[in-house]
């Protein structure tokens, strides 16, 4: 298994075909995700199995409904999974998702950071990528039951502002 960025280096950067609901949550903006033009805020890079699963869905609604908090941090989150971004506009409007998701169906991301895995795809892991574009926090997940919190996440990024 490939270990990925490693803390204090240049986090890989990559362009993914994604969307996002809009405020309204009317409409799914489709675009292009390049992590290099997110320089200036600090990225929260949430790599999860699958959209519709019991655990993913728990995962990224909390930190939905915690988008404040973390853009209080400078923070955006951006969801990366498998799946096509037909399948995230459905999951996104399913359940009122408000940040990004990303669709890496070939896994070259997954496999940047060391996350690809046999049978299951994708681990379920978080990055943490200051302003400067360097990977600050990662988390990677052996089983994917569990997942890092919102609390963990924006005690990880005030760490990361407040640097």
């Amino acid at each position: 298994m490939a270990s990925g960025p490693q803390l204090g280096s240049a986090a890989p950067d990559f362009a993914l075909p994604g969307g996002v609901l809009s405020a309204s949550g009317d409409t799914f903006e489709r675009s292009e995700y390049r992590l290099s033009s997110a320089r200036g805020r600090s990225v929260v890079l949430a790599f999860y199995p699958g959209d519709n699963t019991t655990v993913c869905t728990k995962q990224l609604c909390s930190y939905s409904s915690g988008m404040e908090a973390l853009e209080d941090l400078d923070a955006d989150v951006w969801g990366i999974s498998p799946q096509g971004v037909d399948s995230h506009e459905s999951f996104a409007r399913a359940f009122g998702l408000r940040m990004p998701l990303l669709a890496d169906e070939g896994r070259e991301i997954a496999k940047a950071y060391g996350v690809s895995a046999p049978g299951i795809g994708v681990r379920r892991a978080v990055f943490l990528i200051g302003p400067d574009g360097v990977l600050r926090w990662k988390h990677v997940a052996l089983l994917g039951a569990t997942f890092q919190s919102l609390d963990t996440l924006t005690n990880r990024l005030s760490g990361i502002k407040g640097a």
